[in-house]
């Protein structure tokens, strides 16, 4: 009988690892991503992994986000060499992320090492380099949604949109070992159904075994025009304040979203700010991604930006100026007023959205908005937690300006989203959550057993269960 073993995302949201063992020797690794948060967390992106990865026939990937892709290259750097499978968008996207990771690796590493030589301390390695990088990208197999491929001996795999991202998928495995056919279902990072530009997630109705994804299972969102108009007041606000908006974003999925719906404004007239900036390389050139992939887009959404002669998602919002290079996100820092910056990261672990804290996170005249998911142990979740002042770039900065969270431009579905999505499943199969703290994961767990009378487990850090 296969087994499958829960490797990373058990009770935390980021670390998305699964290994699948078939009798008949097959060995599939369902995501291969990095640890984010805590430093605790992030400690263990550099323990041994739990399987030889030389051992392994395939690696299936659900979507580009780090924390499902971001330890490949350190993966292949110890010895994998087979293919690696996600949908067309998510090659393209991995290739932007995963070097960005390594140079971000590279460039922590050396100057780490500046300050160990002065202290004859013993120098570190980063955890991956962009040649291990570069060859791991020619290990990647792009598959179309919908397109069934065998991965390895009696394992295939068929992708379906998530909804969450540009090429998120669905992963449904068919395992057949020893006779016995098996099927599962890993639902990646499911998308919020009112996110602009993505489809709604895919319905499946088959399966033995689904992994579900539980990042925000205590809560749903707001209504997405509720929470247009509480950004258009925040914006509004801070026109009147004369400070600047700060916006920590991701540079896939979230960035895209604010520029349709800052586009959405300036197209209605609503937009006070005479200036939008997008400070992220990554976003910049995510962009073009997106550009590239627009007969993915929802259906409405892409018809909209038809009708005003948009190609680029760029040009939907003529006041968006792109600054990819160090000088021009420096000179960002002269505006003192009637500024959007958009800038990565988007917990605020890095990137240049903490320089600009260093100018603006101190005066009261400014707005901070938060518009996603900030995870323990980062710099963004202290703050929405409310802390007086952080440290930022080794000096401790006051948090003066008005922080704002907007619960509605989630890329994940909420509860009531998750539970109209796994309803669809006929026979009620075996439900296990994973991708979500445990508190949250807990309150999911209560409401499909009084909603849908389910009963759903909680997968345990390595617990293994047979398929």
């Amino acid at each position: 009988m296969a087994l499958l073993t829960f490797l990373g995302a058990t009770q935390q949201v980021t670390g998305s690892c699964y290994l699948i063992e078939t009798r008949d020797g097959a060995k599939v690794l369902l995501e291969c991503g990095m640890r984010q948060g805590r430093r605790e967390d992030e400690a263990q992106n550099r323990a041994p992994f739990a399987f030889d990865p030389a051992s392994l026939d395939a690696v299936v990937i659900s979507h580009a986000h780090i924390d499902h892709t971001g330890l490949l290259p350190r993966l292949v750097a110890s010895g994998y060499r087979g293919p690696i499978f996600a949908t067309e968008a998510t090659c393209d996207l991995m290739e932007l992320m995963l070097l960005d990771a390594a140079n971000l690796q590279e460039k922590d590493a050396e100057w780490e090492n500046k300050w160990r030589a002065r202290l004859g301390k013993a120098f570190v390695e980063p955890l991956y380099t962009v040649a291990d990088t570069e060859q791991t990208l020619t290990q990647r197999r792009p598959l179309a949604y919908g397109q069934t491929q065998e991965v390895a001996p009696g394992v295939h795999i068929t992708y379906h949109d998530a909804g969450h991202i540009l090429g998120s998928a669905i992963v449904d495995l068919h395992i057949i070992d020893h006779h016995l056919d098996r099927h599962l279902v890993f639902s990646g990072d499911l998308g919020n159904a009112c996110s602009p530009l993505m489809r709604d997630p895919s319905i499946l109705t088959d399966a033995d075994l689904v992994l579900m994804e539980s990042t925000y299972g205590d809560r749903d969102h707001r209504n997405d025009e509720e929470t247009l108009e509480e950004l258009a007041a925040i914006l509004q606000a801070a026109h009147r304040d004369g400070g600047n908006v700060l916006i920590p974003s991701f540079a896939v999925g979230r960035t895209q979203d604010l520029i349709y719906y800052l586009g959405r404004f300036y197209q209605e007239g609503r937009l006070p700010q005479q200036a939008v900036f997008l400070d992220s390389p990554m976003a910049i050139r995510a962009n073009a991604i997106y550009s590239r992939y627009h007969e993915q887009f929802d259906t409405a959404d892409r018809e909209r930006l038809q009708a005003k002669g948009v190609k680029r998602i760029e040009d939907w919002l003529p006041v968006l100026r792109c600054t990819p290079s160090p000088e021009e996100s420096m000179a960002i820092n002269r505006i003192k007023s009637g500024a959007i910056i958009i800038a990565g990261s988007g917990m605020c672990t890095g990137g240049r959205i903490v320089h600009h804290f260093k100018h603006n996170l101190w005066r009261r005249e400014c707005h901070l908005v938060f518009p996603g998911f900030q995870a323990k142990g980062t710099l963004g979740r202290q703050i929405v937690d409310g802390a007086s002042s952080v440290k930022v770039l080794h000096q401790r900065i006051a948090v003066g300006a008005q922080v704002h969270t907007l619960g509605g431009f989630s890329a994940h579905a909420g509860q009531s989203q998750l539970l109209d999505w796994v309803k669809h499943f006929d026979h009620h199969p075996e439900l296990y959550l994973v991708h979500g703290e445990l508190e949250k994961m807990q309150a999911l767990q209560q409401v499909l057993q009084q909603q849908l009378h389910w009963p759903a487990s909680i997968a345990e850090p390595g617990e293994q269960i047979a398929l």
